[in-house]
């Protein structure tokens, strides 16, 4: 395919589906190579192919659709950089998440079973989420001789042992993490809400080199930009159920410790919720202005400069009305006259949202 493309006798970029997961390899391969690579979302091949004449899935229509997107937006499109220290905190952080995520799904497969044992496990058992429980579960017997309750005895102790070992693997994980992170995304930790653990997470999701030109990619990246649903002259937002649930997980987190400790978002979120807003929406509105810490994650002053919690994504959720005149009368004949609509903003006449009634077509607010 390289051959291919350097017969064509011409400067030529790529743009590859999926270039940090099963495209990874093919990607890092290419920009060894210094050819100028653009990572596609997989979202937009799928769109581009509905717009074709008949709705088909092959892999040559989505190497034509994503040929297409690069054509036509390839500034718009987030730049694959090669691999850095970033890409070994995305696995470590990726495998620490999954032996933390096994030991929640053995802890509670374990309480069912000592539900069933005993209901009253609790008084004499330390708790789960302690290493004392689980060096008690792991010698745990009970004094019912019956054969379904020896096995399930049995059971306990099991899942315990494989609960201890996915715990020791998780903070095992956790001090490469840590180590890493206090070498370059130290800085990070001065924001309120942020350890190592947690900057480690957010440099190795956001990749390597300048993955998002801006903010506001970031930001529709994590599903903290709200998607606008307005009809007519109401202006509204919505809720964004996609993006990378990770990274929105991680800085809703981040808000929520930061209404509890940080005065200015307190001071935030009390202004919100004073102007209308739920708490839910106020918190919301301001896990939108985090996504500008974690793109400058890779910066010599990363995020420190920025503590008064400024960003430079639109802020959707501060709603207005816009300005639109009213629809004029038609004419019931040729010599009606061609006074001026005053607007629904209640301005003065001068208003440019003003139109003659004989005019065809709405026009917006200046």
């Amino acid at each position: 395919m390289e051959e291919w493309a350097t017969a064509l006798g011409m400067p030529c970029c790529w743009g590859i589906a999926g270039a940090w997961n099963y495209g990874r390899g093919l990607a890092q391969y290419l920009v060894a190579a210094e050819a100028q690579v653009y990572e596609v979302n997989p979202r937009r091949t799928a769109r581009e192919r509905r717009r074709a004449r008949k709705v088909e899935k092959s892999d040559r229509l989505d190497a034509r659709a994503v040929a297409l997107l690069v054509w036509r937006e390839a500034a718009t499109l987030p730049v694959v950089a090669a691999d850095d220290e970033t890409a070994v905190l995305e696995l470590l952080v990726t495998e620490r998440e999954g032996a933390v995520a096994e030991a929640t799904r053995l802890r509670n497969q374990l309480r069912q079973i000592l539900l069933q044992l005993d209901p009253e496990h609790r008084e004499c058992l330390p708790r789960l989420r302690t290493s004392a429980g689980v060096d008690a579960a792991t010698s745990y017997a009970t004094d019912d001789p019956s054969p379904l309750a020896q096995h399930r005895a049995g059971a306990v102790r099991r899942l315990a042992l494989r609960l201890q070992l996915a715990l020791e693997q998780a903070k095992a994980l956790a001090c490469p993490i840590e180590a890493l992170a206090r070498a370059r995304f130290a800085p990070l930790t001065q924001i309120c809400g942020i350890d190592l653990l947690t900057a480690g997470t957010l440099a190795g999701i956001r990749g390597p080199g300048r993955r998002f030109a801006t903010d506001a990619p970031l930001a529709a990246y994590a599903g903290a930009a709200p998607l606008e649903t307005s009809s007519a002259e109401r202006v509204r937002h919505r809720l964004n159920r996609g993006g990378n649930r990770r990274l929105n997980a991680i800085l809703y987190r981040i808000v929520l410790t930061q209404s509890r400790h940080a005065p200015q978002v307190q001071a935030y979120l009390a202004r919100r919720m004073t102007a209308g807003k739920t708490r839910r929406e106020a918190a919301r509105a301001q896990a939108l202005r985090r996504p500008h810490h974690v793109n400058n994650v890779g910066a010599a002053l990363v995020a420190v400069r920025s503590w008064r919690l400024g960003c430079a994504v639109a802020r959707p959720t501060e709603r207005t009305t816009r300005c639109r005149p009213t629809r004029p009368p038609t004419p019931r004949s040729p010599s009606h006259p061609r006074a001026r609509v005053p607007c629904r903003c209640a301005r003065s006449t001068s208003c440019s949202s003003a139109m003659p009634t004989g005019s065809r077509g709405r026009s917006r607010s200046s």
